[in-house]
């Protein structure tokens, strides 16, 4: 079934299948041929950063885990940096496919799906840690992966349309600046999701939810633009 409007789709780290078939005679010497050695190193690389974050782990560590030997990940990935691009570009595609989805082309007013798009960011941010972790805290360079600097574009290329749709009745003489806007909605979007949206114990604790915190505070904003409707209560 096709993941609902503004839902994540969801995406399996533990108990992926490692695709071996196992060869030999008579209890002889064992051998295994990996049925698609890239793919267990990313659901590898995915489980190490769920428990121990991007930078907790190394190549030889994906390796073993994946069941091949050190030097098997260079077939398909030049270091440890490359494989962390591959996890981050892959996140970054089920992530703008969650925005994507609830912004559904502004339906039925820009507010109302912008106030989606922030839901389904922090239900990203929440359900898929090691997504969300090797995004935006492996620090892989982006001048080494072009793909993954236009993955990461795609997001804010939607805040961008979101503030287009926004501004879209005011005065062109008073429309603010779109792409600081979607600018600062990211920024405030992703401090709320890593300070107060996490889905393990380091979140924070707030009197209100996350949801609400955002909702709140994108509104606020947008008011001091002249735009959006009155801020609910706490």
């Amino acid at each position: 079934m096709p993941p609902t409007r503004g839902s994540v789709p969801e995406v399996h780290v533990k108990g992926f299948n490692m695709g071996w078939s196992r060869h030999g005679r008579g209890g002889g010497h064992r051998g295994y041929h990996h049925g698609n050695l890239r793919e267990a190193l990313v659901a590898a690389a995915l489980q190490l950063i769920a428990e121990r974050g991007p930078a907790g782990f190394s190549f030889v560590d994906a390796a073993r885990l994946a069941g091949v030997s050190p030097a098997a990940p260079y077939r398909h990935f030049r270091d440890r940096d490359e494989l962390l691009a591959e996890v981050a570009q892959r996140g970054f595609a089920v992530f703008d496919a969650a925005l994507v989805g609830a912004w559904d082309e502004g339906r039925p007013d820009p507010l109302t799906a912008l106030d989606r798009v922030g839901r389904a960011y922090l239900a990203f941010a929440r359900q898929q840690r090691a997504y969300y972790a090797t995004m935006f805290e492996a620090g892989s360079a982006l001048d080494r992966h072009p793909e993954l600097r236009l993955a990461g574009e795609s997001a804010l290329g939607l805040l961008r349309r979101a503030a287009e749709a926004l501004v879209a009745k005011l005065p062109k003489e008073q429309r603010p600046p779109t792409l600081m806007m979607a600018l600062h909605i990211w920024a405030m979007t992703h401090g709320i999701a890593s300070l107060f949206g996490r889905g393990d114990q380091a979140r924070r604790a707030l009197p209100m939810s996350p949801e609400d915190l955002l909702e709140a505070g994108v509104l606020v904003y947008l008011q001091g633009l002249g735009l959006g409707r009155p801020a609910p209560g706490p």
